[in-house]
């Protein structure tokens, strides 16, 4: 077993995207229900930022309200401890911290068999970091790409995606502008072989004028000045799996935005191996109580509709 302008106010809810026929499964999926698995990290950025349980909550929702034959089960607060939780998954999803302390690391054993049987993988904002040995090798193989310390960068800027590559996971997005902790320079499979971009823009040249660090800059990410970055990305691998990063997703309020959720959406659900609908996966705006909604920390005093929206206003 194994959509699309930002509204003015959340308290709005966006009419669900006209779309053929409900998405098929593939054909080595044929009939059955995919079961698509999350996995939330813990809490760790304050109010709205890496809201893992919240945004593996939400997106859960959106799937199983797509219409399309989907059910999810969502593992919170770190790796699951029910061994069998991935039984049956046509494509797990990662939404968490990464680095040393990405939680698939003590599990890559389970893991691995798991991608061998075509497993797809899916991999949101810090999940796209892995140490660069043995786990960023098997990202590599896994999903295309990752974040490698002292080679990939996580500035925060408004990225513009003025135009889209004709892909499954780009049905029903509109080219669109958003303000994010965009990583890129991410490291890639050599000459990028088997890896579609997805998104992709030029970062300000402010983004490279930091200090060097792991995380900050280095010299090929100077000298690559005025030159695109691939943010969203897509692999289909050789033991038919399917492979998605996403290197965006720092605030939570920006699902409330159509296009970046629904590529995300997308990406997710063409990793389980479903055709995509031609107006992309359906799913309603949420609205700003929905957004309130599985925080992992209280509300601070003051906070309002207007700042969440601003978090990710282009600037």
């Amino acid at each position: 077993m194994r959509t699309a302008t930002l509204l003015t106010s959340f308290s709005l809810l966006a009419i669900f995207a006209l779309a053929p026929a409900p998405a098929q499964a593939t054909s080595d999926n044929p009939s059955d229900t995919v079961r698509i698995v999350l996995v939330a990290g813990t809490g760790s950025h304050g109010y709205g930022g890496h809201e893992h349980n919240a945004g593996c909550k939400l997106l859960a929702k959106a799937l199983e309200e797509s219409g399309l034959p989907i059910e999810t089960a969502v593992y919170t607060n770190g790796w699951p401890k029910d061994p069998d939780a991935f039984d049956g998954a046509d494509a797990i999803v990662i939404f968490a911290n990464g680095g040393g302390g990405h939680p698939i690391l003590p599990h890559l054993d389970q893991v691995a068999p798991l991608m061998e049987q075509g497993v797809g993988l899916a991999c949101l904002h810090y999940a796209v970091e892995v140490p660069k040995d043995r786990a960023g090798q098997q990202f590599l193989d896994w999903i295309g790409g990752y974040f490698e310390t002292h080679w990939s960068v996580n500035p925060w800027w408004t990225a513009h995606f003025k135009e889209l590559p004709e892909h499954p996971v780009t049905r029903g997005v509109k080219p669109f502008s958003l303000y994010d902790e965009w990583y890129y320079h991410m490291r890639f499979r050599p000459n990028m072989e088997g890896v579609t971009p997805i998104l992709t823009a030029v970062p300000p040249d402010s983004t490279r004028e930091r200090p060097d660090g792991p995380h900050s800059n280095n010299p090929t990410v100077r000298a690559r000045r005025g030159e695109p970055e691939h943010v969203a990305w897509v692999t289909e691998r050789a033991d038919g799996g399917r492979g998605f990063g996403f290197t965006g997703g720092h605030w939570h309020w920006a699902w409330a935005h159509d296009d970046f959720r629904t590529v995300v959406l997308n990406g997710i659900v063409w990793s389980a191996g479903l055709d995509i609908p031609e107006g992309g996966v359906p799913s309603e705006t949420p609205t700003y109580e929905e957004l309130l909604k599985n925080q992992d920390y209280p509300q601070p005093d003051g906070f309002t509709e207007e700042r969440a929206r601003a978090s990710y206003a282009p600037r």
